[in-house]
Formats: structure tokens, C-alpha cells, sequence
């Protein structure tokens, strides 16, 4: 094994989330121990890692995030209480300390023998785990995306989940033979990246958004559709974009609400397929 430090680790903290029979998830740091590299693994310092909605029900199984406090011990903890409804779904966690965090980012300061690993020393990466909510992570070089020189690890840290799923929205939307589509949170960092890749491939994209600045900013983005729904002319704005674009099937981000009714509404009854 190669490295970049004199002083390794052998061990770190990391986040887990653990359902307990008393109706509580706790959600606090433990040590754990790195271990040995395998020929294609490499050790990752994590300097960032984003907070993506996937993650949320991991690190708290549905908990109301209200009813927090803090747990004595060693190291910081929280307890958040469950319903008894919630504790039921997550009877198949019940006293497991799960892993936490889809993506991060951070630098390769140690590699494994082979040449794939060796060529990841020193590194920004991002990478994908479902542990990254540690100091250290031991990966596989597959895991791994390596960002140009001088690439800010903060910025690496959202490499995955967000773009593949903006790019497999684009992707169902060719497979299942329609041509425009419609998204309901234009302006997250997910509605952003959907953006450039529809401008980047001439799709016609119809953006829903709440807000007036957020209509600014896709505008100053090149995006040609953006519609308000705080807007008292909302459904004319709407019923103009569909009419426009010609979109038939629409991603929903929001899972809840009128949107999605209103908008399969305007177009039609049937007219639009929700995802």
C-alpha cells in the first residue's frame, strides 16, 4: 500500500442510524476501524458530503425531527422519536446500527497495488458508498470519479446521485417515446442540472417553480419554460408551456399537493403521465 501521509489512521468516526424497539432512532457517531487495503481499494479523507432527500429517511426512518435531543455518552448522539406507525415499517432495522450518506468527496491519500488504485494517489474524488458520513472511507476504485486538478471537494461531493438521476429522466422520457417533459422543483439542484442537460440535448423542458427569483434564474440559465405556481396566472402560464412544448409525461419531485393533479389538469385527463 501506497500513501501520501507518514500517519495513517487505522481508525475514524462515522455516522449511524440505529431503530430501537422503543420507539426512537438515534442517530450518533461511533468509531470504526479502517482496515487493510485491498489491491483495488483506495482510502478516502471525506471532506464534504451532501444531504440528498434519499438520505433523510435513512438517517431519521421518519422520525419527527421536533422531538431531537441529545444522548449522553461518549460521543455526540441524537434520539428522535417514531410513531408507532413508522416503527412498524421499520421493523426489518429494528437494533441494526445502519451506514449513512449516498455520495461525498474528498482526496485518495492512500491506494491499494494495483494500477487503477495507484493512479487515484492524491486524487479529488467523488465517490458513491452509503457510508460516506465519515472521516475515512475505504472504496473501490469503481466507486470513485476522479475531478480535474485543482477540483474543490466540496464540489465533487454530488457527483452521482443527483446527475444520474437528471440524466435518467432524459433517458425514460426517449425510452418510453415521448419528447418534451415537465419537472416540479425547476430551480433544486437537481431541477438546475436537468436543465443544462435539456438545453445541452434540445429537449424542450418545462420548468415548475415557486417563486419569481427562481424564475429569473433559469431564465439567466437559457431555459425557455418557466412557469410560476405561486403565480395568480399559473394555470394560463402552465396551459401556454404545455401547449408550446408539447410535453406528455412529467417528473414530480414534490409527491404531494395539487401540483401533479394540476398539472395532468391542464394538459388533459390522462394527457400527461406523472412519475
Amino acid at each position: 500500500m501506497s500513501d501520501t501521509t507518514t500517519d495513517l489512521p487505522t481508525s475514524c468516526l462515522e455516522l449511524r442510524s440505529t431503530v430501537t424497539d422503543d420507539g426512537t432512532v438515534t442517530l450518533g457517531l461511533r468509531s470504526s476501524d479502517i482496515g487493510e487495503l485491498g489491491d483495488d481499494q483506495v482510502l478516502v479523507r471525506v471532506e464534504a458530503a451532501p444531504i440528498n432527500p434519499s438520505d433523510l429517511g435513512m438517517l431519521f426512518a421518519g422520525g419527527d425531527v421536533s422531538t431531537a435531543v441529545a444522548v449522553d455518552g461518549d460521543l455526540p448522539a441524537v434520539a428522535v422519536s417514531l410513531s408507532p406507525a413508522v416503527l412498524a415499517g421499520s421493523a426489518g432495522r429494528l437494533g441494526k446500527p445502519m451506514p449513512t450518506g449516498n455520495e461525498g468527496g474528498g482526496t485518495v491519500v492512500a491506494a491499494g497495488s494495483s494500477d487503477a488504485a495507484q493512479a487515484l494517489m492524491g486524487k479529488v474524488v467523488g465517490f458513491l458508498s452509503g457510508n460516506a458520513y465519515a472521516e475515512y472511507r475505504v472504496l473501490h476504485v469503481a466507486q470513485c470519479l476522479v475531478m480535474g486538478d485543482g477540483t474543490d471537494p466540496a464540489d465533487a461531493a454530488a457527483a452521482f446521485v443527483n446527475p444520474l438521476t437528471a440524466l435518467g429522466m432524459v433517458e425514460t422520457m426517449r425510452a418510453e417515446g415521448h419528447t418534451a417533459l415537465i419537472h416540479t422543483v425547476g430551480a433544486s439542484n437537481l431541477g438546475l442540472m436537468l436543465n443544462r442537460i435539456c438545453i445541452n440535448d434540445g429537449v424542450d423542458l418545462v420548468n415548475i417553480v415557486r417563486k419569481p427569483e427562481h424564475v429569473a434564474l433559469l431564465n439567466d440559465m437559457g431555459a425557455a419554460h418557466v412557469v410560476d405556481s405561486s403565480a395568480e396566472t399559473f394555470v394560463d402560464d402552465l396551459t401556454e408551456a404545455l401547449r408550446a412544448t408539447g410535453a406528455t409525461i412529467a417528473f414530480d419531485a414534490i409527491g404531494g399537493g395539487e401540483l401533479a393533479g394540476t398539472s395532468v389538469d391542464v394538459h388533459g385527463t390522462g394527457g400527461v403521465r406523472s412519475e
